[in-house]
């Protein structure tokens, strides 16, 4: 039997030399692609979470919890229970690769106990939107707070509430994913967007896209002009600060000590200037806790739930679209194609549809 590339037995696969074994041999360029992102990913988690180097050492359990990963991911809208499926079914092709390459002698992600933790796929009928209502309550509010922070007597944090009315606005009209403007810890090239990512003359962002390649995300002249002024509170010290920084006091220390080493110092945030350390960006489970407070204090919600982060995106999708924008929404939100954006809102034509028929028939 012919050895890796690293000199070992497929019975000794490294991760990543079976990972890269099995991408080499994908033909079709497109789904290479995505398998290699796909992989990357899981073999990401897998070190954070169970330190796995052999394939021989992936476990049912790990495929268990793997699943069950995916899951959460779609219950918190971050994935689509389609996309889900696809992720564990890219893993568990691989799996399948291993074995008839003898690396393993049998896939633990086919056993029934792990894949019974996917997310059933249900056409992701019921997933949550920012509609045109909420989406302008919430916009008022976060305006109404950076308004209030202003006020000397104010109890209000004023870079604090200027960043969360800049992050609700990129939100809501940009058309972004989380995992592209903030810190995603299971991903190692996402490491949250950056003053130099921003261009306020164009009205553009620069993204690492679903794609894992580079995009230009269009921000609309509203959230220009509130980045804008949040620029002047924040005051970054370089471009390289990141859009959103993380008030997480521990990340703060930890960054500072990273960059700095060991400094005394009685204000953190003045340490992290003062040493020229770049702040840590905030994460996506953190501006998902921030926009659930702020919804809180707002009383904005969807069915007595708080908004949800890519709700943002897809709302402002649905509006373009039921406009009669489809173009526009496909340009918004980057699809790869209109047969994406036509799909993605195919329940706005099917009801368009119903509403011209009824009034052909009683006609």
């Amino acid at each position: 039997m012919d050895s890796a590339e690293d000199g070992s037995y497929p019975g000794e696969w490294k991760l990543e030399t079976g990972i890269n074994e099995y991408v080499d041999s994908v033909e079709a360029g497109n789904y290479r692609r995505t398998v290699d992102s796909v992989l990357s990913n899981w073999s990401t988690w897998l070190q954070e979470n169970r330190d796995a180097e052999v394939v021989d050492e992936i476990s049912v359990l790990d495929c268990r919890r793997y699943a069950r990963h995916l899951k959460k991911q779609s219950r918190e809208d971050e994935l689509k229970a389609s996309t889900a499926n696809t992720y564990y079914s890219v893993v568990r092709a691989f799996l399948s690769f291993c074995v008839a390459e003898e690396a393993i002698d049998s896939n633990p992600a086919e056993v029934k106990r792990a894949v019974d933790e996917l997310p059933s796929d249900n056409g992701d009928t019921n997933r949550q939107f920012w509609g045109r209502d909420e989406r302008r309550q919430f916009l008022d509010y976060v305006d109404e707070r950076a308004r209030d922070s202003l006020d000397e007597d104010s109890s209000i944090d004023r870079e604090e509430a200027f960043r969360d009315r800049a992050l609700v606005y990129v939100l809501a009209l940009s058309g972004v994913r989380s995992a592209e403007i903030f810190k995603d810890p299971a991903d190692e090239m996402r490491n949250g967007a950056t003053w130099n990512d921003l261009d306020l003359e164009n009205g553009t962002l620069r993204v690492f896209g679903k794609s894992r390649e580079y995009e230009h995300a269009q921000v609309p002249d509203k959230a220009v002009q509130v980045l804008k002024r949040y620029r002047k509170v924040l005051n970054p010290e370089t471009s390289d600060w990141p859009l959103f920084p993380s008030n997480h006091a521990p990340s703060k220390y930890k960054a500072l000590e990273k960059q700095a080493g060991s400094v005394e110092y009685e204000d953190i945030d003045r340490a992290l200037r003062e040493h020229s350390v770049v702040p840590p960006a905030l994460s996506k489970n953190g501006a998902r806790s921030i926009v659930e407070r702020l919804c809180g204090e707002a009383g904005v919600d969807v069915d007595g739930e708080p908004l949800k982060l890519h709700g943002a995106r897809r709302g402002l999708g649905h509006e373009l679209y039921r406009k009669g924008h489809a173009e526009l929404a496909q340009s918004a939100l980057r699809h790869s194609s209109i047969d994406v954006t036509h799909e993605a809102y195919s329940d706005i034509q099917a009801s368009e549809t119903a509403d011209r028929v009824g009034d052909v028939l009683d006609s």
